[in-house]
């Protein structure tokens, strides 16, 4: 296993993703990398994009309140969901994301999410979710389609990220941070 640095925005992080043929050593090491790095960030998701690599994965890892850990991979997902809420968002759906750290913006996302994929074992599942686990699985599986939750923020808060994009030199390929390396507060 090893930490992989996660791309900054403007890097090819945010292009669409090819899917995963055959499950292999090289995708498990993969994978064993995408966790290994999401927890050293630390972060609740992250995808194969966000790392320089160009297949449809993400991994998630998530306690609720129920103190129930949610951890796993999502290999080929597919992602349903309900109608987001009308209105502003709650200081309670404030999101993050490893590819513009260490920045918060509110963002309306479904409360419901149905996730489809396949496992490290090759094995289809599913699940259910609501509240953050939603949250997070619409997050990752955006990045698989090339979007960054910046992108989805109101008007507002879009000039606030390219006031930002611009001075951190951000917005440009190659920017990459490393996790327990870097101070960026991720």
């Amino acid at each position: 296993m090893a930490v992989r640095a996660i791309r900054i925005t403007g890097d090819p992080c945010s292009t669409p993703r090819r899917p995963v043929v055959e499950i292999d050593q090289e995708i498990r090491e993969l994978v064993a990398d995408l966790y290994e790095t999401m927890d050293r960030a630390p972060g609740v998701g992250l995808a194969a994009p966000q790392v320089g690599v160009g297949l449809r994965i993400f991994t998630f890892g998530w306690t609720d309140e129920d103190d129930r850990l949610w951890r796993g991979v999502a290999i080929n997902p597919e992602l349903w969901i309900s109608p987001p809420p009308p209105g502003e968002p709650d200081i309670d759906e404030e999101e993050g994301c490893l590819s513009f750290p260490g920045e918060r913006f509110g963002l309306r996302r479904a409360e419901r999410a149905i996730l489809r994929a396949t496992n490290l074992e090759g094995e289809k599942y599913e699940i259910e979710a609501s509240g953050w686990l939603a949250r997070i699985f619409q997050h990752e599986y955006d990045h698989l389609d090339g979007v960054l939750y910046t992108d989805r923020l109101e008007y507002r808060d879009q000039k606030v990220v390219q006031k930002i994009t611009r001075k951190l030199g951000w917005g440009k390929p190659g920017g990459k941070w490393m996790p327990g390396v870097d101070d960026l507060d991720a």
